[in-house]
């Protein structure tokens, strides 16, 4: 099995253990993003994975996926209660990991969605829900255990799948500069480029074998790019701060 697939169902797993015992009251409390409940993020998996699962049906069938089809999935869980969208969102999502389990090689290979200026095929498909799953799962975490991280499992794949976040994420900050970002756990070299009107990001050193301008554990970046590593989330790193401070504001988030 791919190993993304793996670290989906385990991440699956894992997210349906924290969310089981929560009571009503904890649901509707703060999740990592300020302006969602722990719910609300919870509704966001669940209804990310009805429509993954209904792109995916009509992709290889042969069918178009409906313009509609997606705003009719958020107003349905929109009109949920609290403990609907987390009960829902369970079942949901473990029915997509079912599905995505059940697809062959073939399936995967053959299947071909577009996302912006990207196409993606079912083993792509599966690379970005497990990034989307990681990140939305640690937000519901972080907010029951505020020293939580992105599990290891998928911090070792989530890393080496950046790219396309970056390129939606990234704000310019004004600055004119080159950065070159080093991992731990696992190891990778990163170059931020700056300028006043864009921000690129490139897996790759770029300052010719030179020291890097910041070090931090490989879950602290992939958070960074995502907008979720704040002062108060940030682990020990090397580096100027400021220049973390600057890269927070590349990164806001989405």
């Amino acid at each position: 099995m791919d190993a993304r697939m793996q670290e989906l169902h385990r991440s699956s797993d894992h997210l349906r253990d924290l969310v089981t015992p929560l009571d009503d009251a904890t649901l509707e409390a703060q999740a990592y993003p300020t302006e969602w409940s722990i719910a609300q993020v919870l509704s966001h998996i669940g209804s990310g994975a009805v429509i993954m699962q209904r792109r995916l049906d009509d992709g290889l069938a042969g069918r178009a996926f409906p313009d509609d089809f997606a705003p009719g999935v958020w107003d349905t869980w929109n009109a949920k209660s609290a403990r609907a969208m987390a009960d829902d969102a369970l079942i949901s999502d473990a029915a997509l990991v079912e599905r995505l389990e059940g697809l062959s090689d073939g399936d995967l290979a053959g299947f071909r969605f577009r996302l912006g200026p990207r196409e993606f095929d079912g083993h792509g498909m599966i690379g970005l829900r497990l990034n989307e799953h990681t990140f939305h799962t640690w937000d519901v975490e972080v907010a029951l255990d505020p020293a939580a991280t992105l599990a290891p499992g998928a911090t070792a794949l989530v890393i080496d799948n950046l790219e396309f976040a970056a390129r939606f994420s990234a704000r310019p900050t004004g600055s004119d500069r080159t950065v070159t970002v080093r991992t731990t756990d696992p190891e990778r070299t990163f170059t931020i480029r700056l300028t006043p009107d864009a921000v690129t990001f490139t897996p790759g050193g770029g300052n010719g074998g030179g020291d890097p301008d910041l070090t931090l554990p490989a879950e602290a970046f992939a958070r960074l790019v995502y907008g979720r590593l704040d002062r108060d989330h940030t682990p020990a790193f090397e580096g100027d701060a400021d220049l973390l401070a600057e890269l927070r504001r590349a990164y806001p988030g989405f």
